[in-house]
């Protein structure tokens, strides 16, 4: 019998490339998201598609459901679906703030609750967060993405002792600079927000920047088969960090004080 997997925000970006990459190591694969006519190369592959909004309890019920009525099984979940929510914290409005909790950690959490009673009978499973580099250090604008993601890191450690006893593996991914469709979307929403207000030098230079750092992305697949890695090795390592510019900012923010980080970021915006 095949391994089931299941990820989230699999219409594009990273989700869409561990798909392919988990199909090739064998896994009966159930791509969701919201846009599912952006899954058709998913299911001319066999794979099956599945729609989610981690905003809506009934869909992610239903999404579950239905892996469960047709495999009666779940080996692996990789949560993968999110995004970047970016803006001064003086304009970016509660309601924006409360959405991008709903789908970055509450819609994650709702989907991990619904899988382990499954995973627990089983006496195996394979829980895979994609956090980012923003779970471990911070930038202009991010203020409720990085809140998001520093959330995801503490709750996935605390997730990993209390499944540990039943053969449950959790691992967190947290990519760096990736060629994907988010920075777009987050520098957009960044300009709609705060680009005419009184941050509006500030989020010119912060733009300008993430413009210029477009060719030094690392390529969409190279996550996918990270991702794929921690879903499938016999002993996953409790986190992964993978993409540009992950490891040597990480690095620098464990070391370096906040005062002395915070110089290195304001530099860049001189």
């Amino acid at each position: 019998m095949k391994k089931v997997a299941i990820i989230t925000g699999a219409s594009s970006g990273m989700g869409k490339s561990t798909a392919f990459e988990l199909q090739t190591k064998g896994y009966k694969v159930y791509g969701m998201a919201r846009r599912t006519d952006k899954m058709n190369d998913l299911k001319a592959k066999g794979m099956e598609v599945v729609s989610l909004d981690l905003t809506n309890d009934a869909s992610i019920v239903n999404a579950v459901n239905t892996v469960l009525e047709k495999e009666g099984r779940i080996d692996v979940l990789v949560n993968n679906a999110g995004y970047g929510s970016y803006g001064s914290v003086e304009e970016v409005s509660i309601e924006e703030a409360k959405r991008q909790f709903e789908v970055n950690i509450f819609g994650l959490a709702r989907i991990t609750q619904l899988v382990l009673p499954t995973m627990r009978k089983q006496k195996s499973g394979r829980i895979v967060n994609i956090s980012s580099m923003g779970g471990k250090i911070y930038t202009p604008f991010g203020a409720w993405y990085h809140a998001t993601k520093f959330a995801l890191e503490g709750w996935s450690d605390c997730l990993r002792i209390e499944v540990k006893p039943f053969g449950i593996d959790v691992a967190i991914v947290e990519p760096g600079g990736i060629q994907t469709e988010w920075g777009d979307i987050a520098m957009d929403n960044l300009e709609k927000v705060s680009g005419k207000g009184p941050y509006a030098s500030m989020v010119k230079k912060v733009v300008d920047i993430s413009g210029k750092n477009k060719n030094n992305l690392t390529p969409v697949e190279v996550l996918g088969k990270e991702i794929a890695k921690a879903a499938t090795e016999k002993n996953p390592r409790t986190r992964y960090l993978k993409g540009y510019l992950a490891k040597p900012l990480v690095t620098l923010r464990k070391w370096l004080g906040d005062r002395t980080f915070d110089k290195m970021l304001m530099s860049q915006l001189k």
